[in-house]
């Protein structure tokens, strides 16, 4: 974990470990609370507001010859 949380690629970790593939390695990804915590700090909420869709008229008017 600290050779994780200290930048050192997860390739080279599964390595170092002797793991035959980094499918092995992947469960300290999994178990690393502090890198989670890192990911969602990065990133941000969505700008677009969340509004209910409302259709031009043209598209209603449509719909109703259908």
């Amino acid at each position: 974990m600290n050779l994780l949380q200290s930048g050192i690629d997860l390739a080279t970790i599964a390595l170092w470990l002797g793991h035959a593939t980094t499918k092995a390695t992947i469960v300290y990804l999994h178990a690393d609370l502090a890198l989670k915590e890192q990911a969602l700090a990065r990133t941000a909420p969505p700008t677009i507001g969340r509004r209910r869709y409302q259709p031009p008229d043209a598209v209603l008017a449509f719909l109703e010859t259908l």
